[in-house]
Formats: structure tokens, C-alpha cells, sequence
């Protein structure tokens, strides 16, 4: 082969591997991911960015109509019928994490967040279409009432739920402090139960500690919330000025629906410094990573647990994974519950709201724990008889962890 032909043959590889690159970099702020396999050989082109379609809005204003003219129990209320109308475009999503919510519920949900509102105290989540316990809320009615995390709500005053959005139980379930709701609760296997709850104020602390002794310190994270960072600083001042020696940290997650995925971000930065806290990874796959530079107290801590359970789950999940990964921290007690996405709120004039899954969320390992969760390292199983009787293993073995240190 000549000099020539061999240039020219260096050179047309060249061209390409540029127009590959090029036209994949293209492709890929257009929307388009490109999957290949190898057996058998396959490419597969997806685009996540679909055009334009044109959709006829005629069938909704005749149905509108023949409602707001032949329904039996006119007039109907305008405004109910477009909420109702938002939430079922929705919820066609099949995403139980992605939910419109009308003024009072998108209230309430606020509130709870920040943990103050009125109604039972729990988080609610979806497992496979059954509307179910997340966690109940420390000092909550719900927690007073013995409901579990897992447990699933089978009816609500008498309605079945199954297929029942969240957004739509939350709206039921909440009222009045004082007021009185009836649930029909399932553990487990067990026969399903009716629980009476009586709706109270509820107003959590997002952040409570207690020395253990032995240089050990047990800190409860109840949740995420608008107060957390604050919350959290002053049990932090607090440690610092009453324990004189500090060689072991429990981290308390257990039951922590989540919450704002700064706080997470912020509490981990009392741990450990300039390293990936969570990785935020979009439709396109492109990721971005949170890290924290500010510099903590616990950084030379010589031993981190974490205790977690199946209502341990979003932020939870997060700050689990970090401590694990950059802190060797040990998880104690049972899988999380494995919410792996982000939802983004958005809030409307009328006072109404949007969570809307705009990316899943990635541990500093890259791993992805939707619906699958994290395994703790040291497996302990806290029963229903151990609630009632006021044990807690899980903790005991914490502690128990930390005096061998």
C-alpha cells in the first residue's frame, strides 16, 4: 500500500470519528440517547424531547359541556372540574411522585414539609398501587395510633383506596385538629384492622439529640424541612459546648420521609468536605454532582451509624449513602425505602401546585436505589410487639457498636 493510500485512508477514519463525535454531541442536546449492544449487535436511538403534536381540544369542551348542561346534580362547580382535570392528566403519568394539588391540599402538603399542619402525621407513599404508610411522624397521632411504617391504608372512612392517588388520600385524610378519621390499616399479612385517629396539631422538630454516654451522641433526624439547616446548626452548638469527648455519632433516619435535598446536602457537610454528595442525573443523562465545601465538626469523628428502616426514603436515602460511602459509616436496621427521583415544585398564583419527577438521583458510588433501596450493613428487624413494648433494637445495637470502639 502506498504512502498516498495510507494517508488517505488515516485521513477518511479521521473525518468519521469527527462526524461521530459531532453528530452525537447533536443528537444529544437535541434530546436523543443512543443505547448499543453487543449481543446481538443493536443500536437503539431514543429521543426524550419529542416534537410537537397537535391535540384537538374539541372532545374535552363537548364533554364539558354536555356535564355543565345534563349532569343531574347541576350546577356543577367549574373550578373542581379543572383541578380535576390537571390532576388526571397528571396522574396519566403513571408517576405516583409527580401530582398536581389543588390550593387547601398544596397548603397542607407545604406545611407538613415544614412540619406544621393539622391531620394524622404521616407520610404516604405508593407500592405498587396500594397506598401505604411511609412513616408516621415522631409524637405524631398516627405514631400514638400504632401505625408503621409499610402498613397499608386498605380504606379511608369506608373508601376503598386502591388506585387511589396520593394527593386525593392526602385530601380525606387531613382536617381538623380534634376531628376524627377512620382508617382500615393492614400490617403484613395480618387482617386488615380499623384504626380511629383523632386529627391533631402537628408541629415536629426536625433535629433532637441526647448523649449516650460512653462519648457517644444520638442524633434524631425526623426530616428535611424549611427549618432543618437551622435545626440541625443549633444541636450541633449544643453538642459541642456539653460533650467534652466525642468517638461515636448515631444518625437516627428511621421513618425520615424526606424533604429538601439541601438540607441532606448541608448536614453532610458536617461529615466530610470538597467530595460528591449526590449526583443529579437528567432525561438525557447528563449529571450533575452536589458536593459541600464548608468545613464541619464530626469531620474527625472516629465512627458513624446510621440507622434506617423502610420509611427511610428520598434525603434520607442520600445522606445514608454519602455517610456510607465517604465516612464508612455503618447502616443498621432494615432496607430503605428506595425513592431514587427528584421532583421539582412549582407553585401557581391561585395558590395550587406541581411536583413534577424532573431527574433521578444518583449515590457518590453512582448507583441508582430506586424502588430497590439501601441495605443496611447490620440487618435488625424491629417488630410491631417491639414497638408496643417501647424496645428498640436497632438503636440498642448502635449503642452497643459504639462501646466496642
Amino acid at each position: 500500500m502506498s504512502k498516498f493510500a495510507k494517508f488517505q485512508r488515516l485521513f477518511v477514519t479521521f473525518l468519521i470519528a469527527v462526524g461521530f463525535f459531532y453528530g452525537g454531541y447533536y443528537y444529544g442536546q437535541q434530546g436523543y440517547i443512543f443505547e448499543v449492544r453487543k449481543n446481538p449487535p443493536e443500536i437503539t436511538v431514543k429521543n426524550r424531547y419529542p416534537k410537537d403534536q397537535t391535540i384537538e381540544f374539541e372532545r374535552f369542551w363537548e364533554v364539558w359541556d354536555l356535564v355543565s348542561e345534563n349532569y343531574l346534580l347541576r350546577p356543577v362547580d367549574p373550578e373542581k372540574m379543572v383541578y380535576g382535570a390537571i390532576s388526571g392528566m397528571v396522574s396519566s403519568l403513571g408517576d405516583p411522585y409527580t401530582s398536581f394539588m389543588p390550593p387547601k391540599v398544596h397548603e397542607t402538603v407545604v406545611n407538613s414539609i415544614n412540619g406544621a399542619y393539622e391531620g394524622i402525621g404521616a407520610e404516604l407513599g405508593l407500592k405498587e398501587g396500594v397506598l401505604i404508610i411511609v412513616s408516621p411522624f415522631d409524637g405524631s397521632p398516627s405514631k400514638e395510633a400504632g401505625l408503621l411504617s409499610g402498613d397499608k391504608i386498605v380504606k379511608i372512612e369506608g373508601e376503598i383506596t386502591f388506585g387511589m392517588s396520593i394527593t386525593d388520600a392526602v385530601s380525606k385524610i387531613r382536617g381538623d385538629s380534634g376531628t376524627v378519621v377512620n382508617l382500615t390499616v393492614q400490617t403484613n399479612s395480618d387482617e386488615p384492622r380499623e384504626v380511629p385517629i383523632v386529627r391533631g396539631k402537628i408541629k415536629v422538630p426536625s433535629v433532637a439529640w441526647e448523649n449516650k454516654g460512653e462519648g457517644t451522641v444520638y442524633i434524631r433526624v425526623s426530616r428535611f424541612g424549611e427549618q432543618t439547616n437551622k435545626d440541625w446548626t443549633e444541636t450541633i452548638q449544643n453538642i459541642n459546648v456539653q460533650v467534652e469527648e466525642l468517638d461515636a455519632l448515631i444518625i437516627d433516619l428511621r421513618g425520615n420521609p424526606g424533604g429538601y435535598l439541601q438540607s441532606a446536602i448541608h448536614i453532610s457537610g458536617e461529615f466530610f468536605r470538597d467530595k460528591p454528595v449526590v449526583y443529579q442525573e437528567s432525561a438525557t443523562g447528563e449529571q450533575i454532582v452536589f458536593d459541600n465545601d464548608r468545613i464541619g465538626l464530626f469531620v474527625e469523628v472516629p465512627a458513624v451509624f446510621v440507622l434506617i428502616d423502610k420509611g427511610s426514603a428520598s434525603a434520607s436515602e442520600i445522606l445514608a449513602a454519602a455517610l456510607k460511602y465517604h465516612n464508612n459509616a455503618i447502616l443498621i436496621g432494615e432496607t430503605s425505602f428506595g425513592k431514587g427521583t427528584i421532583q421539582e415544585p412549582r407553585d401557581f398564583s391561585d395558590g395550587s401546585g406541581l411536583h413534577i419527577t424532573v431527574a433521578k438521583w444518583l449515590t457518590p458510588g453512582k448507583e441508582w436505589i430506586h424502588e430497590t433501596g439501601i441495605t443496611p450493613d447490620v440487618v435488625v428487624e424491629r417488630t410491631k410487639e417491639d414497638v408496643q413494648a417501647g424496645i428498640d433494637a436497632q438503636l440498642d445495637k448502635a449503642v452497643e457498636l459504639a462501646n466496642e470502639i
